[in-house]
């Protein structure tokens, strides 16, 4: 799209002042000639002759300034120019402009002398008449307004002798993470050296910013995967500071140094890469004013596997540099697929040809070789048969499912290649489209790729749009082969699958797109609403998804502020100057209304387009967005108006915690007292906790019995061993702590971590600290403790509720509670820990042993007389009456314990055992002495009293 604006005044010349920066730049390209030869740049005299005298017939560009500010990825930019035509008549300045195709223009305004032009948002309509066709060109093919993602605005002014004009430019943007950065760019072609020029950026990401980059400047030639060779340095200028969440970047380079970049004064794109602190988690949660901002990207999953069909176009036009670069993208890929993956290619022109008939094949070496040796010998020929190659490529897919016992939560998937339109068989797109549309029935995505001028893009965008695709359009003379290794990198690793987003109904309205079939690796789900019930003081928001064999249940409550805590009017540089800005609310316009935009594109029905466009118009005109259903028209603001300012929104570190709120959940959020996210949880006394105290519950006897442990930091103690028949083990490690004043230990002990081994009926373990718990059946997951969450397996159950406890169940009838203990002021004796704690022992076996594990199985019997004497056993109704006893005794497995009454607190110290306390290591109450009971490492399985075997 090129917005053109052709203005013209007829203003009466007045006398202008000399100027100042003027001459300045004429000096420093007089001096420019010096520097030419230190620094090697070949010009001779008579060029620069000629460059002034071209300087002269145009007006001057004596400013560019381009300022940005990015909030929680929602980025502010503001570009202003001035031009001074120092000449004696009057002269046409064109302000050109390259911004992303993604971003809205959000405002526009002009002044020459005392007059102030400014661009008023209005509806366009469906037919536009005379007047306006002599205002707008025609819109212009991709080439002309588009370049690989980017659009050019446009505009025209004749400025009168010795007067300069100001041309101030805002648009907005959400950044999208890609290969794990969000990528902001801003275009540097002001097409002329400039006497000041200067970009700043400020960055405030309340989660925290990391690997924050400027790589060098980026021609056009070199868009794409965004990695340069060589040379990996900021531009010449740059300055780049920040703290953990704040960040400014400034480019401010003299004409000497544009002129080493480029003479022409088209530097290229200034691109700033950063990513924010994140985990397995619910997300990032921002909430203002209300609205509501959802980030979704987890991290530390395991790859999905992949069935891929690669669908890539051979006919003639491929000729050349493109099937060449082609080639060896595809090379390359095919070595990044994983053994877990298949995969197969189908090469079509006006015929289709298929590598591997009627299947999908297993990645392997030879496969891998094989296929190789099929795309090198692709040779270009004949038309391009779209439709053909989409049916066959999506009957491949389909049969494949059907006929083969696949993993249910691999992920399928066409890539789609062409650099035309359709030659051959069906040419109409809205037929290829319903082809395409009733061949894939929602089983797969299709990803498209555009090559060259002559592609198709409207045909390649909406059949990835209604297939849960993306496309990518890229141009012939770039670099195709890193364009598409770097879309592939995009999409190669699925890391979850149908991943859905809630909220409760009754708390939000207007939430936009919260299902998405596919999260891949490096990318970012965002989904963003209105909240109805502005009192209340909590959101609660639930992500379920499936990641490989595993069900993922991520759920959090975040707190909602006061709304006049929420209240960011204090906020410096707010776009109108108003303060009631809200950048949360606008992020959350630019989604609704790109997705009333895509919502068009796939609809066939035109009653619906027609609703669907009256939505997005309402929309943009409320938040003074240009889209393609609204233009920006110039109006006078009177004689008497101010010249226009930059307005930009500028980061403050003053209060911002207080105005911004930004909830991840590692921190309990205000309002919500922690104990609610305790849930109660139905348990045995059988545990192991504290310094670590033991204690054995015996429902059928009615009593407890309960024991401490003094073992030395590091140890690590055998709990329950039943590997041999259940194939379950648990294993806690020790940690040491200095003795507390006074105390008669000289030190005390706690377990930092849990170890949960089991290898039916597949092999998995847990290991569990108190800040976060990694889960490996083949894949490697790691959950914060600080996030509630809930992770489901064929025979495995994991649940998380933050802060407080883990459960984890073992096919249905094994469960252990496993107890966090955080101390926010901790003192010298006390460390955060673990409490071990058995919920359902059913299906641990007879046999099972270990501290725990050898008591399930087993009664102890109280005696009334002490070991002196000839014992009688007790009954129930008796045990009161001997708690007074300092001689009881307890009679386990034949040998005699004495022991004394105690009494322990438990869980948290919510409950208080009575028990029956065994002195020394619990000396004869266990089996052996309890060194017998120390693994040797974290995954010790010891399937035998005294022996040593791992997993």
């Amino acid at each position: 799209m090129i917005l053109w604006l052709c203005l013209c005044w007829g203003f009466s010349p007045s006398a202008g002042q000399p100027d100042s920066e003027l001459m300045a730049r004429y000096l420093e390209e007089q001096l420019l000639a010096d520097y030419s030869i230190v620094e090697q740049v070949a010009r001779r005299v008579p060029r620069q002759a000629k460059f002034l005298q071209r300087l002269e017939t145009r007006p001057r560009m004596s400013e560019f300034h381009v300022r940005s500010t990015i909030i929680s990825r929602y980025a502010f930019t503001t570009v202003s120019c001035t031009m001074v035509n120092s000449g004696s008549e009057a002269r046409e300045a064109v302000f050109e402009m390259q911004i992303p195709a993604a971003a809205f223009i959000s405002n526009f305004t002009m002044s020459i002398g005392n007059k102030t032009y400014y661009g008023e948002v209005t509806g366009k309509e469906k037919k536009n008449s005379t007047d306006d066709k002599e205002r707008h060109k025609k819109p212009p093919s991709p080439t002309e307004g588009r370049e690989n993602g980017y659009e050019t605005f446009k505009a025209s002014v004749f400025v009168p002798r010795k007067m300069q004009a100001r041309f101030i430019l805002h648009y907005e943007e959400l950044l999208q993470r890609r290969l794990g950065k969000y990528e902001y760019t801003v275009s540097i072609r002001p097409q002329q050296l400039v006497g000041r020029l200067r970009v700043e950026v400020n960055i405030l990401e309340n989660s925290g910013i990391v690997n924050l980059e400027v790589p060098p400047l980026r021609n056009s030639k070199q868009k794409g995967n965004g990695k340069a060779e060589g040379d990996v340095s900021p531009p010449p200028s740059t300055v780049i500071g920040h703290t953990k969440t704040l960040a400014k970047v400034t480019f401010n380079p003299s004409v000497v140094e544009q002129t080493r970049i480029a003479r022409n004064g088209i530097l290229g794109d200034f691109i700033i890469r950063y990513d924010v602190n994140r985990e397995l988690s619910v997300g990032d949660v921002q909430i203002l004013n209300g609205y509501f901002v959802h980030y979704f990207a987890p991290t530390d999953l395991p790859p999905l596997p992949k069935n891929v069909v690669f669908v890539l176009d051979s006919s003639a036009s491929m000729v050349g540099t493109k099937l060449k670069q082609t080639k060896e993208a595809l090379f390359t890929i095919l070595q990044d697929l994983r053994p877990e993956d298949h995969f197969n290619i189908i090469g079509f022109s006006n015929r289709i040809k298929v590598w591997q008939q009627d299947r999908l094949v297993p990645v392997t070496p030879n496969n891998i070789r094989d296929a190789k040796k099929y795309i090198h010998n692709m040779s270009p020929t004949g038309g391009t048969n779209i439709n053909e190659a989409l049916q066959t490529g999506a009957k491949l897919l389909n049969d494949y499912i059907a006929q083969n016992d696949i993993d249910a939560r691999s992920v399928s998937l066409i890539i789609f290649l062409t650099d035309g339109r359709p030659t051959v068989g069906e040419t109409q797109s809205s037929k290829i489209l319903s082809n395409t549309k009733d061949a894939i029935q929602d089983k797969f995505c299709l990803f498209t790729i555009g090559i060259g001028n002559d592609v198709d893009h409207k045909l390649l965008e909406r059949m990835a749009l209604e297939n849960c695709g993306m496309t990518r359009l890229f141009q012939e003379d770039e670099d195709a082969a890193s364009h598409l290794k770097g879309f592939y990198d995009e999409i190669g690793t699925p890391l979850l699958s149908d991943i859905r987003v809630d909220y409760p109904e009754d708390d939000v309205e207007q939430v936009t797109q919260n299902f998405f079939p596919n999260y891949f690796n490096g990318s970012e789900i965002i989904i963003a609403g209105k909240l109805i019930n502005r009192t209340s003081d909590k959101l609660h928001v639930e992500v379920t998804a499936s990641n490989s064999k595993k069900y993922i249940l991520l759920k959090t409550d975040v707190a909602i502020d006061l709304p006049s805590r929420n209240d960011i009017r204090g906020v410096p540089g707010l776009e109108d100057g108003k303060g009631d800005n809200n950048y949360i609310e606008r992020a959350w316009s630019y989604l609704t209304i790109k997705e009333l935009l895509n919502s068009r594109l796939k609809s066939d029905d035109s009653q619906e387009k027609d609703s669907l466009m009256e939505k997005a118009k309402s929309m943009a005109l409320a938040y003074n967005f240009v889209t393609p259903f609204t233009v920006l028209k110039m109006k006078e603001a009177g004689l008497h108006s101010e010249p226009p300012q930059e307005e930009f929104i500028s980061p403050s570190t003053d209060g911002i915690g207080e105005k911004v709120q930004s909830l991840q959940g590692h921190k309990a959020p205000p309002g919500i007292r922690r104990g609610q996210d305790k849930q109660r949880i139905k348990i045995s006394k059988t545990s192991a906790d504290g310094d670590p105290h033991f204690v054995i519950d015996f429902p059928s006897s009615k009593f407890s019995v309960c024991f401490n442990i003094d073992g030395e930091p590091g140890d690590i103690l055998r709990l329950v061993s039943d590997h041999k028949e259940s194939g379950v083990t648990v294993n806690g490690q020790l940690i040491g702590a200095p003795a507390p004043p006074n105390g008669h230990k000289k030190h005390r002990t706690y377990f930092s971590t849990i170890t949960i081994l089991s290898n039916k009926p597949e092999r998995s373990y847990l290991e569990i600290t108190p800040k976060r718990v990694i889960l490996d059946d083949g894949e490697r997951l790691v959950l914060s403790c600080g996030r509630s969450a809930v992770v489901r397996s064929r025979s495995l159950e994991v649940s998380i509720s933050a802060y407080s406890n883990i459960t984890v169940t073992i096919r249905d009838s094994i469960s252990f509670v496993i107890l966090i203990h955080h101390y926010k002021k901790p003192a010298p004796y006390q460390k955060n820990h673990l409490g071990f704690y058995i919920s359902n022992s059913k299906g641990l076996s007879s046999d099972s042993h270990g501290l725990l594990g050898q008591f399930l199985s087993h009664d102890v019997k109280l005696l009334q007389e002490s070991l002196n004497t000839s014992g009688q056993e007790v009954g129930q109704n008796q045990t009161e009456a001997l708690k007074a006893n300092p001689t009881n005794t307890l009679q386990v497995k034949g040998r005699l314990i004495p022991v004394v009454w105690k009494q322990r607190r438990i869980f948290n110290g919510q409950q208080e055992v009575d028990c029956w306390f065994a002195k020394n290591n619990a000396d004869k109450l266990i089996d052996g002495s309890y060194r017998d009971y120390l693994a040797s490492h974290p995954f010790d399985t010891g399937s035998t009293f005294g022996t040593i075997n791992s997993l």
